[in-house]
């Protein structure tokens, strides 16, 4: 507004002051709400930019040691080592077993090395001397050795009776391989993970006998059928188990994502593959429904659908989903939940070296008091470092990785700590990971699977030959045996 405008205003009386003083105020509360609305609006967007810098920072910081993120993602920044010190110096340690090699009392072939004759012309072959001794382990050249039977039919020249004999069971072929080159065949390809192009090269170079990889695959085809009944029992078997450990991998299969499922204890190990990956794939294996003991998993939501048993949760889960909220976020309830659960861990192990079977009620409680104080604490804290933020889609406020670890642990406090109630219950599901991991570097090297039914060979041939280890039996006599039609079939229950 104008100077001249002003003194008009003056000049026609107090109510034109009046006035024009009104339109003054109205015009800056406009301009002031106007402010408002964008400053509100800049607020919104730096909430909304605060969490995605936030989300990006955590993608950024996940590794395989505090998300569940598989080491082949980790880049190259070295991970900072959280190992205690022991204390104790490098390399074996007093009283470990070495693995020296060691001399043979009857080697299988003795090589002397004499002096003919001296120099002065006498002859030296029949004089005893000084013997110094050196071992050379070596392996001999492989070769492929053909042996053929003969059946004979003969006729008693006195009663005419016809006596005829018959071919080995396990011969059905004019010419075949025998059970050594078989086994031989399914143990690199299905145990070693070697893939088949390679497994003929290995084959052709330590015995000089060609073969196609259409053998191989009649040779697993043959073995699977063998295993049927061996495959039942383990199944059998597990049903009546105490503690179960569970877990699902994808594995590409004709082109597709499939899913391999195993259900495996110290002793027992059963993989399946399946389109599904939730409950219905549990039901079709047929393991899950029939349990009634205590199941371990890294809280798929589709296994508690299965009542009829308890369950127990992964800590090795929950140890790195709470090292990544401290990392990024820096939550302190989450380095205390983390140091709570090793504190537990360690006491029990120190309980079942001294020869307890359980936990005095008087620390369980304190445990578990502990326990709910953390979760107390870290809803605070939750609420003091999470800004709100909508969701687009429901308009409801979005939580965060924190917030959903906070409410798992409140809502699955049982099953979270259920080491601590049962020793027999482990503290984290590493058993099912170990078995698991070696089916999926078989998708790292040889790819997925072809055929209608090449993940169900493998599956099963795995099985048996994971199992067969866990029981001190050698792989490579027990895939021999289960040729000939002599699986080992575990009695563990």
């Amino acid at each position: 507004m104008d100077e001249s405008k002003i003194i008009e205003s003056y000049n026609n009386g107090v109510s034109e002051i009046v006035s024009l003083l009104k339109n003054m105020n109205e015009e800056l509360l406009k301009q002031l709400n106007i402010q408002n609305q964008e400053l509100n609006s800049l607020r919104l967007e730096n909430q909304k930019l605060y969490t995605q810098i936030a989300e990006l920072e955590a993608r950024l910081n996940k590794n395989s040691k505090n998300s569940s993120k598989p080491p082949s993602t980790d880049n190259y920044k070295k991970p900072p080592n959280t190992r205690k010190k022991t204390g104790r110096s490098t390399g074996g340690q007093k009283g470990h077993v070495g693995k020296t090699l060691l001399k043979v009392e009857n080697p299988d072939k003795i090589v002397d090395i004499k002096a003919e004759a001296c120099e002065c012309g006498c002859c030296l072959s029949g004089i005893e001397g000084k013997i110094q001794i050196r071992q050379v382990f070596e392996l001999p050249k492989i070769t492929v050795n053909v042996t053929e039977f003969r059946t004979h039919e003969v006729i008693c020249p006195i009663c005419k009776k016809v006596h005829k004999t018959e071919f080995p069971e396990t011969i059905t072929q004019p010419v075949q391989y025998g059970d050594n080159l078989q086994a031989l065949m399914v143990y690199l390809s299905n145990y070693q993970l070697i893939p088949l192009a390679r497994t003929t090269e290995l084959i052709g170079a330590l015995t000089g006998h060609k073969i196609s990889q259409g053998t191989i695959v009649n040779a697993t085809k043959n073995l699977f059928d063998k295993l049927e009944k061996v495959e039942d029992t383990i199944k059998e078997q597990l049903k009546k188990v105490e503690v179960l450990h569970t877990d699902e991998s994808g594995m590409r299969s004709q082109g597709k994502i499939n899913w391999i499922h195993t259900a495996s204890t110290e002793c027992l190990t059963h993989f399946a593959i399946h389109e599904k990956r939730g409950k219905q794939a549990a039901i079709d294996i047929g393991i899950l429904p029939e349990f009634e003991g205590t199941m371990i998993h890294d809280h798929w939501k589709p296994y508690y659908f299965f009542t009829d048993c308890t369950h127990a949760e992964c800590n090795a889960h929950h140890i790195r989903n709470l090292k990544g909220i401290y990392e990024t976020f820096s939550h302190e309830w989450a380095q205390d939940m983390m140091s709570l659960l090793v504190k537990i861990k360690r006491q029990i192990d120190f309980l079942k070296q001294s020869g307890h079977n359980k936990m005095p009620e008087n620390t369980i409680k304190t445990h578990e008091l502990n326990y709910k104080e953390i979760l107390a604490k870290g809803k605070k804290e939750c609420l003091q470092k999470s800004s709100e933020v909508l969701s687009k889609k429901t308009g409801k406020p979005v939580k965060t990785n924190a917030q959903r670890l906070l409410e798992k642990l409140e809502a699955y406090d049982i099953e979270t700590l259920s080491f601590m109630y049962d020793f027999n219950i482990p503290f984290d599901n590493n058993l099912a990971e170990r078995d698991i991991r070696m089916v999926k570097l078989r998708q790292k090297i040889s790819g997925s699977f072809r055929g209608d039914n090449g993940g169900d060979w493998f599956c099963r041939i795995r099985s048996y030959a994971s199992t067969c280890r866990k029981n001190g039996q050698d792989v490579m006599e027990s895939l021999v045996n289960a040729i000939k039609g002599e699986p080992f079939i575990p009695e563990t229950v």
